[in-house]
């Protein structure tokens, strides 16, 4: 069965939460896309996230790019899995999927629609 971290970012407030998502509640993340935006409430978070990223376990990262939710070498210029190149510098690197799988380890997502914070807890005490 799989097990997922869910990284939800809210953009409104800048904060982000982090669940552990295993078994049954881990089950509607597997086939979505990087890109792809769902009703999170199926997940026990209220509203729509949409899916930027993530990593399987060995920490190779997912490129929106690459279909599927093979681990495969490509050439790459300069985005998600290369440090900066110089320029005209290729370099072949390996790299995950775009599709969600058991392999991937940590999914990273953003509030599209809803809230991830009460009004209270999302309030700073003035000092």
């Amino acid at each position: 069965m799989p097990t997922f971290k869910l990284v939800v970012s809210d953009p409104k407030t800048g904060r982000a939460i982090s669940k552990e998502l295993k078994d049954q509640l881990a089950q509607p993340l597997i086939g979505l896309k990087i890109g792809d935006i769902f009703d999170a409430e199926v997940i026990g978070i209220p509203g729509k996230i949409k899916i930027t990223g993530g990593s399987d376990r060995a920490g190779f990262p997912m490129r929106a790019d690459v279909l599927g939710g093979v681990k495969k070498y490509v050439l790459l210029t300069k985005g998600t899995g290369l440090r900066k190149a110089e320029k005209g510098e290729r370099r072949r690197k390996l790299v995950r999927g775009n599709m969600i799988t058991e392999e991937i380890y940590q999914v990273n997502a953003v509030l599209v629609e809803g809230k991830l914070f009460k009004e209270e807890e999302s309030t700073q005490p003035q000092k």
